[in-house]
């Protein structure tokens, strides 16, 4: 089983390019990275996981200036965002951006993206909550019509693109209906989540792993009543406390890749945690 790590790094923790060197050198498979733009003083939206919203949240560095760092100074570290708010970007900028990491990595990156939690941030960005998920739907087709291999032209519900010339161009080449780097889609289990996966992903990125026994087979329905090849489809626990039970069952329902959680502090508490997961790899 591979094993990759993500951290909030913001401007108080154990830096990127330190960080992905000392990940490299130890084994690790890749370090993803968060992002909030911002976060709103005036939120009614309560923190997902209960309680205060820990201090790293306003704090976290822009993913893909990140891990362009980490790019340049490893050359096996997989690079990946867990998530990027695909709903508060401009996609053709972030299609450039992300096509341009994947590039100069090598086909190292991961588009681990998401629908969001805060709705402050969320309508900062101008997004209407209802129908983000249908908006990110849509950004993701439009990000896929730039990154084909022939100029191709793009209208949706939110927005289009003409056909155009857009290099570079991610490394992975097509794969079922999805175009693109390596994508998985965060959030939680079901049908419309399940749909989206199989329509544009290549698979989940649950956070926690908590119920993957009941969800597995739900999603891997969905997944090949749309046509996709069974054998393609990966599940990628996220942001997960080890423990060897839990890693041991992940194993036994075939999932190859985990992402265990860092705590978002300095140089000398990273690498301690670090230490402690080595015995996971």
């Amino acid at each position: 089983m591979r094993i990759a790590v993500t951290i909030f790094l913001t401007d108080e923790t154990i830096g990127p390019v330190r960080l992905a060197r000392e990940l490299e050198q130890r084994g690790y498979a890749g370090l993803y990275l968060p992002e909030h733009t911002h976060i709103p003083v005036e939120r009614t939206t309560p923190y997902p996981a209960g309680g205060e919203l820990p201090r790293e949240y306003g704090r976290t560095l822009d993913p893909f200036v990140a891990l362009g760092q980490a790019a340049a100074v490893t050359e096996r570290l997989g690079l990946g965002t867990g998530i990027t708010l695909v709903a508060q970007h401009d996609p053709i900028a972030l299609a450039k951006q992300i096509a341009t990491l994947d590039h100069l990595s090598g086909g190292r990156f991961t588009l681990g993206l998401g629908y969001g939690w805060n709705v402050e941030e969320a309508a900062d960005h101008g997004v209407t909550w209802r129908t983000r998920r249908e908006l990110v739907q849509d950004r993701m087709r439009l990000m896929q019509a730039l990154w084909s291999g022939e100029p191709t032209a793009y209208k949706g519900e939110f927005g289009g693109v003409r056909a155009s010339h857009a290099h570079p161009k991610p490394v992975p080449g097509p794969r079922g209906p999805v175009t693109g780097p390596r994508t998985l889609v965060g959030g939680a289990a079901g049908p419309k989540l399940f749909a989206h996966i199989a329509e544009y992903a290549d698979g989940w990125l649950p956070i926690g792993g908590r119920g993957l026994t009941e969800s597995l087979p739900v999603l891997r329905t969905a997944w090949t009543d749309a046509g996709r090849d069974p054998a393609a489809l990966q599940i990628v626990p996220y942001a997960v406390l080890p423990a060897p039970g839990k890693l041991a069952h992940y194993a036994e329902l075939g999932i190859e890749e985990v992402v265990l959680q860092l705590p978002p502090a300095g140089e000398a508490e990273v690498l301690r945690v670090l230490d402690a997961y080595a015995a996971f790899l």
